[in-house]
């Protein structure tokens, strides 16, 4: 009971949020010669959700099969990257403008060349996403090794800790803060991103879906398919939240 107490008194604003949106849409949709079209009646909403939930569970599962390799694949690379430019200053301050410069390019002014260019729709999607995950993984891994604490390299050369296990034992853990609040960053774009690749060429997933129907003027369903894919990216962000509270709750006070 104490607990659910504290879980209202937490979140009971953000509660608040949410209904005052529920409550804005219903009174677009109230104006029928307007945004009525736009806006169907909540009703015809939320009967998708009981009608096609496997439609979208389906959707759903060919997002995560482009999503998932992308992000192992980006953080590879930025782990790699990020630690051979942020551990040798020579490296850096050649290959950092570099990496900036690209990292600048907006992902969705990629997207034409990439769908044109690639030989497959799902190489296309999954370029996009880790180009679009990887620069804010690689930056925070760039400068959270950079930062670390010159005491525990000398440490560690004290103790005759080298190679692979310096890198396991000292680097990572002492730069984890900046790359997990990197990483966190990334998997939000990366998810818009895939996305918007879906909406063009796809014939599967949560933006695939919403398009579909918005050109067929079924807007129920393409409301409905917007919240449920609102539903899960707040979902796995909370999930990666409580990964990362858990990885680093020796730096929590």
């Amino acid at each position: 009971m104490n607990k659910i107490i504290k879980f209202i008194k937490k979140y009971y604003i953000t509660f608040l949020i949410y209904i005052s949106f529920i409550f804005l849409y219903i009174l677009m949709s109230l104006d029928k010669d307007k945004q009525g079209f736009l806006f169907p009646d909540i009703n015809k909403v939320a009967e998708v959700f009981i009608k096609e939930p496997d439609v979208m569970l389906l959707n759903l599962l060919n997002t995560f099969q482009l999503l998932i390799p992308s992000v192992i694949i980006s953080i590879i690379i930025a782990l790699f990257v990020g630690t051979v430019v942020g551990l040798n200053k020579k490296i850096r301050d050649v290959l950092y403008p570099v990496i900036y410069s690209i990292s600048v390019v907006p992902s969705i002014l990629m997207a034409p060349f990439a769908l044109l260019i690639a030989p497959t729709f799902r190489s296309a999607s999954m370029f996009l996403v880790i180009y679009n995950t990887i620069w804010a993984t690689l930056f925070a891994s760039i400068n959270g090794i950079m930062t670390i604490d010159k005491r525990y390299l000398d440490s560690a050369k004290t103790l005759e800790i080298t190679g692979l296990k310096k890198f396991i034992k000292i680097i990572m853990p002492a730069a984890m803060p900046s790359i997990m609040s990197g990483f966190v960053t990334s998997l939000r774009g990366s998810f818009v991103v895939l996305v918007y690749a879906e909406m063009y060429g796809a014939k599967y997933g949560l933006g695939y879906y919403v398009k579909k129907y918005s050109e067929y003027g079924m807007y129920e369903k393409s409301w409905a398919g917007f919240i449920f894919m609102v539903i899960v990216l707040v979902i796995v962000m909370q999930i990666f939240e409580k990964i990362k509270n858990n990885m680093l709750k020796w730096t929590l006070n």
